[in-house]
């Protein structure tokens, strides 16, 4: 406990924004081997990639901050709005990647949305994450409610599903990678259920 106490201390001296200026760097940086003909034959596929899994760790990332608080009590608090914007920035550029350098026209955009079912799902995971980019601010817990904020903000479940469910449906064959980034958005959302529904029983049976 000792260490942990330690560890804490000096994560509160850490400010959250160099997760902003490291996600603008990275971007920046890929944007510029792209432009230099560094990223091999498919510089778009390959920067469109880069994009879209640096998203998927991201979300991984923020969804880890709860159970490593509780189980290993690290608490890592602080920077989860960061972590989730910044989740939700490269998103946009793997959404922009695709649609400005990619596909290029505005109609084959929605002709893709809609004709093929790995996009779809792709985009109904954006589509979840707008609200709780937008709202991730101290203004919209004090408007809407530290609970109605909470609830909100819950979305994150059902687009990190589809997110995952995007990766696995946008490779060809079953690729391992994307199957373990599944699995571990999958095994996170299901402990963080459990863990409500043991406190919730917990509760209820302390109240009887």
């Amino acid at each position: 406990m000792a260490m942990v106490e330690h560890i804490n201390q000096g994560l509160r001296r850490v400010p959250a924004w160099p997760i902003y200026v490291a996600s603008l760097g990275y971007a920046a940086w890929m944007l510029w081997l792209g432009i230099q003909n560094r990223l091999g034959a498919d510089p778009v596929k390959v920067l469109e990639h880069e994009m879209g899994e640096m998203a998927l760790y991201l979300l991984v990332a923020g969804l880890v901050v709860t159970p490593l608080r509780k189980l290993a009590g690290v608490n890592l608090l602080k920077f989860r709005r960061a972590l989730g914007l910044a989740c939700f920035f490269f998103v946009v550029c793997h959404l922009l990647v695709w649609a400005v350098l990619d596909v290029q026209r505005i109609d084959r955009v929605w002709a893709d949305i809609v004709k093929r079912p790995y996009i779809t799902v792709g985009m109904a995971a954006f589509v979840l994450l707008i609200p709780l980019a937008v709202t991730s601010n101290n203004l919209s817990v004090r408007k809407m409610g530290a609970a109605a904020w909470r609830r909100l903000h819950q979305l994150v479940y059902p687009a990190a599903v589809l997110g995952g469910v995007h990766y696995v449906m946008l490779v060809k064959g079953w690729q391992i990678r994307p199957l373990v980034f599944l699995a571990v958005i999958a095994g996170l959302i299901a402990w963080r259920f459990l863990s409500k529904r043991k406190k919730a029983a917990s509760r209820a049976q302390t109240a009887s």
